[in-house]
């Protein structure tokens, strides 16, 4: 019987039959193991337990916790969930059912009209499903046999997606039960493990995302293997919700989206204070580190666009206008534009590295169904940078960034995690290229001494990249910030400067944004922060609080005396009680809270409540002016109340 030879993440290798299964391989190596694991990655691969080795292959095994195991389980769910639809609603016709990034769902053509109710009932069929123990079985079938088999069951779904497969592509089913399914897996051996469902929505969904095809019934789910799990997940989304920096934003009076500009956003005064003091730090951070500040166009000739490679690989989410029967395009991105900068005039390496930052607005075509508040919009500025460096240059340019989007994630409290990622499928320049690009950001990682883990295919199309992902106050990933490496850029558009030894040579162009789009990155700062701000970025940092009229002038007073220091303060003179003037200062999420009547006009004191605290005692109006504007002028995160409590 031919061997083949399975090398493991230790370093180990074994020998095994072609043929085995990769739970034979599992549980060999523990009984243990085989329990514990849901797949493996084989060769870079992920696949199910029950696929077989057919050639010598690196496996890692992966448990229903890691990124691999996750599709694995939530795709196995997905089938589930479709078997107990087929055995409820047995006219249903089956389109597609993924795994997702939380979770799984699956999109129904049926007359019947979901409920909530009926989400209760296939829960319940599920469960039913799990302790039957249904194994996943795999088949390989020809184009014909397939079409054939979907056909006789009227699935006409799964025969447009067949008949749109590449002639090349294998076709695969997988039965559970009563139910097969056109899937290219990967699957769990059986349903059992999958211990822990809750469905979670339905929507409508078109049929392959086309408005122009029928509207179906997407319902979404998300599944564990203990119901601990579970809990904790639903606890979670309960947080985020309270989070959600859309019903903040309206409450807090930051920004609006309005159905007459779908993706387009309207900020309010108090969300332009925000946005302002976050640009305000940007600016003062890049002058230190050496960036120009540039502004370019938003609307630019579409020759610009071929020469800069989106047209060939952005066209279909750009908008486009024409000029004195010209055409033009509505920049989807700066960079052109900056490039543009560059060309302006003759560079020598004396000159290098030109470093140039621009808070620069650009628009990209959204479809409806994806628009999220400020994080998905169509209208957004990006914190771009360009950088012109010599290739001697370039790793300490990639450290300078890195060393900059540090700082700037530190101020407003983030931890961040980094990956690297690699030549996509789609893309420009040659294999020389692009390994050197890769081994810059490599080098430059190193140089950090940063862990990071490596994409495959996720870079840009002109070039690797390196990208930050913020992890905020309930542990979730934000991707912001990313380093692009790019020397077709320079290539296409002919940039040169004169080399020490008076021969034209080309630059290397670094991109760069840390924040990503600042719209996103106020929605991330809503929902870090629950909309309670540290104060220098808070709307309004202090409100004062007569206990009544009598003490209206001295609020007025203290808050001319903190907007002269350069504070953001107000009064609240409503002819209410105190308390009613507490709670709404509160509910407003405000840090300062200055409750002031006789004895505070006598003293010249205020009596200071902090947002968190409560009350904290009356200290003289210079102090507290002192102490706020010291926490505003440092960007402090926690103040000094908050500190005093955490000791």
């Amino acid at each position: 019987m031919e061997q083949v030879t399975v090398r493991l993440p230790d370093g180990s290798e074994r020998e095994y039959e072609k043929g085995s299964s990769l739970y034979t391989v599992a549980r060999d190596i523990s009984e243990g193991l085989a329990r514990s694991v849901v797949g493996a990655v084989v060769n870079g691969k992920t696949k199910g337990l029950q696929e077989e080795l057919k050639e010598d292959a690196e496996v890692r095994f992966v448990k229903a916790e890691d990124k691999e195991g996750k599709e694995i389980f939530w795709h196995t769910s997905a089938h589930i969930m479709a078997l107990a639809v087929q055995r409820l609603f047995p006219d249903v016709k089956f389109a597609i059912g993924p795994a997702i990034e939380n979770g799984f769902y699956y999109d129904f053509d049926t007359e019947h009209r979901f409920t909530p109710e009926d989400l209760a009932a296939i829960e319940a069929e599920m469960r039913k499903i799990v302790k039957e123990k249904l194994p996943l079985e795999r088949s390989v079938l020809s184009r014909a046999e397939a079409l054939d088999f979907f056909s006789a069951r009227d699935e006409v779904y799964k025969v447009d997606l067949i008949e749109n497969l590449p002639e090349e592509e294998e076709i695969s089913l997988y039965s559970m039960g009563e139910f097969s399914d056109l899937c290219a897996g990967p699957h769990l051996p059986d349903s059992s493990k999958v211990k822990a469902i809750h469905l979670m929505a339905i929507a409508g969904a078109y049929w392959r995302g086309d408005e122009k095809n029928k509207m179906l019934q997407r319902i979404y789910g998300i599944s564990f293997e203990k119901k601990k799990e579970l809990d904790e997940y639903l606890q979670f989304l309960e947080e985020a919700k309270r989070r959600d920096h859309r019903k903040l934003g309206q409450e807090l009076k930051l920004f609006s989206i309005k159905e007459q500009g779908p993706g387009f956003v309207f900020f309010h005064p108090n969300g332009m204070i925000m946005r302002n003091a976050i640009e305000d730090f940007w600016r003062k951070v890049h002058k230190k580190h050496g960036y120009g500040e540039i502004q370019t166009p938003i609307i630019l000739s579409e020759s610009l666009w071929h020469q800069s490679g989106h047209w060939d690989h952005y066209k279909e989410n750009m908008y486009f206008t024409k000029i004195d029967e010209m055409d033009y395009a509505v920049k989807p991105m700066n960079c052109p534009g900056a490039i543009l900068v560059y060309q302006s005039e003759q560079h020598s390496y004396r000159d290098l590295p030109i470093r140039n930052a621009e808070l620069g607005l650009v628009h990209r075509h959204e479809l409806s169904g994806t628009l999220h508040g400020l994080f998905r919009v169509r209208s957004f500025t990006q914190d771009d940078a360009h950088i012109f460096c010599l290739p001697s240059q370039i790793k300490d340019e990639l450290v300078g960034v890195i060393r900059l989007a540090d700082e700037i994630y530190s101020a407003f409290g983030f931890d961040y995690t980094v990956k690297l990622s690699t030549r996509p499928e789609n893309s420009m320049g040659s294999d020389e290229q692009w390994n050197e690009a890769v081994d810059g950001l490599k080098a430059a990682l190193a140089e950090e001494g940063l862990d990071y883990s490596i994409e495959e295919g996720g870079g840009a199309f002109y070039g690797p990249k390196i990208d930050f992902d913020l992890v905020d106050a309930i542990g979730r990933p934000w991707q912001c910030g990313t380093i692009q490496l790019d020397f077709q850029m320079p290539e296409r558009f002919d940039l040169e400067y004169v080399a020490q030894d008076n021969t034209k040579k080309r630059p290397v162009m670094i991109h760069r944004a840390i924040l990503g789009s600042l719209e996103r990155f106020m929605g991330i700062l809503i929902e870090n922060y629950e909309g309670k701000f540290p104060a220098w970025i808070a709307p309004v940092q202090a409100i004062v609080l007569p206990i009544s009229d009598k003490y209206a002038d001295y609020a007025e007073q203290l808050v001319e005396q903190m907007n002269k220091a350069g504070l953001r303060a107000e009064a609240d003179l409503r002819a209410e009680k105190i308390g009613y003037k507490i709670r709404a200062a509160q509910m407003r999420k405000i840090e300062y809270m200055l409750v002031v009547g006789e004895k505070e006009v006598e003293g010249q004191l205020v009596a200071v409540r902090e947002r968190e605290q409560g009350d904290v005692g009356q200290m003289p109006v210079s102090d507290f002016i002192a102490m706020l504007k010291e926490e505003a002028d440092e960007r402090r995160i926690v103040n000094r109340f908050n500190q005093e409590q955490a000791q």
